[in-house]
């Protein structure tokens, strides 16, 4: 990814995001990514802290998109607004958020869980239409060691204590690209 790519990114979810709390057309304009810039995304996640680091909002797909320009308008306003674990985000709110952007490698089946390496893989569980997914930077966050990451995964997805050991269950892991906005809890 070219280097100027992330810096463009940011502004983009910063500006939509303002755009949006003002109740105007953020789907275009600002500083989109040209045509050369823009490209299929394989998934992407848009995560809102406070000044103090708590979270305040992150919402993301796994699903392959077109464009990454309109993946990250579409993942930062759902983060800001339809996150069910908080109310949507206020206008005056916004000055006070710092915006991470992970862009998400392909989702690979994960066969050996004991290959896990924490802060590399962010990891996903699948079973009986649960499913529950962690970015990588979260066991490193909370501290958690390899087993303690899968068990709180289970956990995420309302699954059993041990449900990754079950063969119903399918785990998958994926690696990001992400940056944040200076003094953001996943400054790179």
């Amino acid at each position: 990814m070219d280097a100027a790519i992330p810096d463009r990114l940011l502004k983009l979810a910063r500006w939509t995001l303002e755009t949006w709390s003002r109740d105007e057309d953020w789907r275009r304009g600002g500083p989109a990514l040209t045509a050369d810039e823009d490209r299929p995304v394989d998934g992407l996640f848009v995560t809102l802290t406070r000044a103090d680091g708590s979270l305040r909002g992150c919402i993301g797909t796994l699903a392959a998109q077109p464009s990454l320009d309109r993946a990250l308008r579409e993942t930062a306003v759902s983060a800001a607004g339809a996150d069910p674990r908080f109310p949507p985000v206020k206008g005056e709110e916004l000055a006070g958020l710092r915006i991470a952007v992970s862009i998400l490698s392909p989702m690979e089946p994960l066969a050996e869980p004991g290959s896990v390496e924490i802060g590399r893989d962010g990891l996903v569980i699948e079973r009986g239409g649960r499913r529950g997914l962690f970015l990588p930077e979260v066991p490193v966050e909370a501290g958690w060691d390899r087993e303690r990451y899968l068990e709180e995964l289970c956990r995420k997805a309302f699954l059993p204590p041990g449900a990754w050991r079950d063969p119903a269950s399918r785990l998958y892991r994926f690696t990001t690209h992400q940056f944040s906005e200076a003094g953001g809890p996943a400054e790179a």
